[in-house]
Protein backbone atom coordinates (compact mmCIF):
# COMPACT_ATOMS: atom_id res chain seq x y z
CA UNK A 1 0.00 0.00 0.00
CA UNK A 2 1.18 2.99 -0.98
CA UNK A 3 1.65 6.43 1.81
CA UNK A 4 0.90 9.88 0.60
CA UNK A 5 4.76 10.14 1.25
CA UNK A 6 6.08 8.12 -1.38
CA UNK A 7 9.15 8.90 -2.78
CA UNK A 8 8.58 8.52 -6.93
CA UNK A 9 11.69 7.87 -9.05
CA UNK A 10 10.93 8.12 -13.05
CA UNK A 11 13.34 6.60 -15.41
CA UNK A 12 13.36 4.92 -18.60
CA UNK A 13 11.59 1.18 -18.65
CA UNK A 14 13.42 -1.77 -19.05
CA UNK A 15 13.20 -5.63 -20.10
CA UNK A 16 13.89 -5.97 -16.15
CA UNK A 17 10.59 -4.30 -16.31
CA UNK A 18 8.43 -6.51 -17.90
CA UNK A 19 6.63 -8.78 -15.72
CA UNK A 20 5.55 -6.00 -13.43
CA UNK A 21 4.49 -3.74 -16.83
CA UNK A 22 2.53 -6.83 -18.13
CA UNK A 23 0.97 -7.86 -14.91
CA UNK A 24 -0.28 -3.86 -14.35
CA UNK A 25 -1.77 -4.03 -17.97
CA UNK A 26 -3.46 -7.10 -17.32
CA UNK A 27 -5.24 -5.61 -14.64
CA UNK A 28 -6.58 -2.56 -17.01
CA UNK A 29 -7.52 -5.60 -19.70
CA UNK A 30 -9.45 -7.59 -17.06
CA UNK A 31 -11.12 -5.24 -15.06
CA UNK A 32 -11.54 -1.75 -16.80
CA UNK A 33 -12.78 -0.70 -20.61
CA UNK A 34 -9.55 1.53 -20.32
CA UNK A 35 -8.30 -0.88 -22.60
CA UNK A 36 -10.21 -2.39 -25.45
CA UNK A 37 -7.35 -5.58 -25.69
CA UNK A 38 -9.58 -8.12 -24.17
CA UNK A 39 -7.29 -11.00 -23.37
CA UNK A 40 -4.43 -10.76 -21.26
CA UNK A 41 -1.05 -11.17 -21.93
CA UNK A 42 2.05 -13.06 -20.80
CA UNK A 43 5.10 -11.12 -20.35
CA UNK A 44 6.74 -12.98 -23.68
CA UNK A 45 3.79 -11.77 -25.43
CA UNK A 46 4.22 -8.28 -24.77
CA UNK A 47 8.04 -8.34 -25.45
CA UNK A 48 7.89 -6.43 -28.13
CA UNK A 49 5.73 -3.93 -27.24
CA UNK A 50 8.10 -3.11 -24.64
CA UNK A 51 10.91 -3.91 -27.39
CA UNK A 52 9.51 -0.78 -29.40
CA UNK A 53 10.25 1.49 -27.13
CA UNK A 54 14.00 2.12 -26.59
CA UNK A 55 14.93 4.65 -23.97
CA UNK A 56 15.92 7.43 -27.88
CA UNK A 57 14.02 8.43 -30.25
CA UNK A 58 9.94 9.27 -30.56
CA UNK A 59 8.89 6.29 -29.43
CA UNK A 60 9.59 6.00 -25.33
CA UNK A 61 8.54 4.09 -22.26
CA UNK A 62 8.77 5.92 -18.81
CA UNK A 63 8.61 4.08 -15.30
CA UNK A 64 7.82 5.36 -12.28
CA UNK A 65 9.09 3.30 -8.99
CA UNK A 66 8.81 3.75 -6.17
CA UNK A 67 12.21 4.54 -4.38
CA UNK A 68 12.32 2.35 -1.17
CA UNK A 69 10.74 -0.36 -2.39
CA UNK A 70 11.06 -0.16 -6.45
CA UNK A 71 8.40 -1.73 -7.12
CA UNK A 72 6.71 -0.35 -10.38
CA UNK A 73 4.13 2.15 -9.36
CA UNK A 74 2.78 3.11 -13.76
CA UNK A 75 4.04 3.95 -16.68
CA UNK A 76 3.81 6.45 -19.85
CA UNK A 77 4.28 5.66 -23.51
CA UNK A 78 4.65 7.48 -26.46
CA UNK A 79 3.71 5.39 -29.43
CA UNK A 80 3.12 5.68 -33.41
CA UNK A 81 0.01 7.32 -33.65
CA UNK A 82 -0.79 5.55 -37.34
CA UNK A 83 1.69 3.57 -39.39
CA UNK A 84 1.61 5.73 -42.44
CA UNK A 85 5.11 7.36 -42.88
CA UNK A 86 3.19 10.89 -43.13
CA UNK A 87 2.20 10.52 -39.73
CA UNK A 88 5.57 9.71 -38.14
CA UNK A 89 5.48 13.37 -36.61
CA UNK A 90 2.73 11.96 -34.61
CA UNK A 91 2.15 10.11 -31.84
CA UNK A 92 -0.07 8.69 -29.15
CA UNK A 93 0.37 8.96 -25.49
CA UNK A 94 -1.13 7.00 -22.86
CA UNK A 95 -0.33 6.57 -18.53
CA UNK A 96 -1.19 3.84 -16.85
CA UNK A 97 -0.86 3.31 -12.81
CA UNK A 98 -0.96 0.90 -10.56
CA UNK A 99 -4.72 1.13 -8.91
CA UNK A 100 -3.39 2.09 -6.08
CA UNK A 101 -1.00 5.11 -7.10
CA UNK A 102 -4.01 7.33 -8.79
CA UNK A 103 -4.60 10.91 -6.78
CA UNK A 104 -0.40 11.25 -5.85
CA UNK A 105 0.38 12.74 -9.16
CA UNK A 106 2.68 9.41 -10.19
CA UNK A 107 0.64 10.43 -13.74
CA UNK A 108 2.06 13.90 -13.76
CA UNK A 109 5.39 12.89 -12.89
CA UNK A 110 5.39 10.11 -15.86
CA UNK A 111 3.73 12.49 -18.23
CA UNK A 112 6.66 15.33 -17.39
CA UNK A 113 9.21 12.97 -18.24
CA UNK A 114 7.87 11.68 -21.43
CA UNK A 115 7.59 14.88 -22.88
CA UNK A 116 10.44 16.40 -21.33
CA UNK A 117 12.54 13.50 -22.98
CA UNK A 118 10.60 13.73 -26.51
CA UNK A 119 11.07 17.74 -26.43
CA UNK A 120 14.04 17.09 -28.85
CA UNK A 121 12.37 14.87 -31.18
CA UNK A 122 11.34 15.87 -34.80
CA UNK A 123 7.60 15.63 -33.60
CA UNK A 124 4.61 18.00 -33.86
CA UNK A 125 1.58 16.54 -32.37
CA UNK A 126 0.61 14.16 -29.37
CA UNK A 127 -2.97 12.29 -29.55
CA UNK A 128 -4.39 10.48 -26.83
CA UNK A 129 -7.56 8.38 -26.62
CA UNK A 130 -9.61 7.95 -23.68
CA UNK A 131 -12.41 5.67 -23.13
CA UNK A 132 -15.33 7.48 -21.70
CA UNK A 133 -16.05 7.77 -18.83
CA UNK A 134 -12.78 8.68 -17.61
CA UNK A 135 -12.18 11.81 -15.59
CA UNK A 136 -9.03 11.61 -14.19
CA UNK A 137 -7.70 10.70 -17.58
CA UNK A 138 -9.09 14.03 -18.57
CA UNK A 139 -7.89 16.41 -16.20
CA UNK A 140 -4.25 14.60 -16.32
CA UNK A 141 -4.22 15.40 -20.11
CA UNK A 142 -5.72 18.58 -20.20
CA UNK A 143 -3.36 19.69 -17.28
CA UNK A 144 -0.80 19.21 -19.94
CA UNK A 145 -2.51 21.27 -22.39
CA UNK A 146 -4.47 18.75 -24.43
CA UNK A 147 -7.63 19.67 -25.91
CA UNK A 148 -10.62 17.72 -26.99
CA UNK A 149 -10.94 17.31 -30.75
CA UNK A 150 -13.69 14.94 -31.19
CA UNK A 151 -15.07 11.29 -29.76
CA UNK A 152 -15.90 8.49 -31.43
CA UNK A 153 -19.19 6.89 -30.21
CA UNK A 154 -19.79 3.38 -29.38
CA UNK A 155 -16.56 2.57 -30.77
CA UNK A 156 -15.47 -0.29 -28.60
CA UNK A 157 -17.61 -3.38 -27.50
CA UNK A 158 -15.79 -4.96 -23.99
CA UNK A 159 -18.43 -6.56 -21.03
CA UNK A 160 -20.97 -6.72 -22.91
CA UNK A 161 -21.69 -2.87 -24.36
CA UNK A 162 -20.20 -0.13 -26.03
CA UNK A 163 -17.50 2.61 -25.06
CA UNK A 164 -16.92 5.99 -26.53
CA UNK A 165 -13.28 7.21 -27.13
CA UNK A 166 -12.75 10.90 -26.49
CA UNK A 167 -9.49 12.01 -28.41
CA UNK A 168 -7.42 14.78 -27.06
CA UNK A 169 -4.64 16.41 -28.94
CA UNK A 170 -1.71 18.74 -28.18
CA UNK A 171 1.56 20.58 -29.62
CA UNK A 172 4.57 19.58 -29.09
Amino acid sequence: MLSERTEVQVRPGTEGDLEALTDLYNHYVRETPITFDTAIFTPEERRPWLLSHPEDGPYRLMVATDTDSQEILGYATSSPFRAKQAYATSVEVTVYLRPDAGGRGVGTLLYEALFEALSGEDLHRAYAGIAQPNEASVRLHERFGFRHVGTYREVGRKFGRYWDVAWFERDL
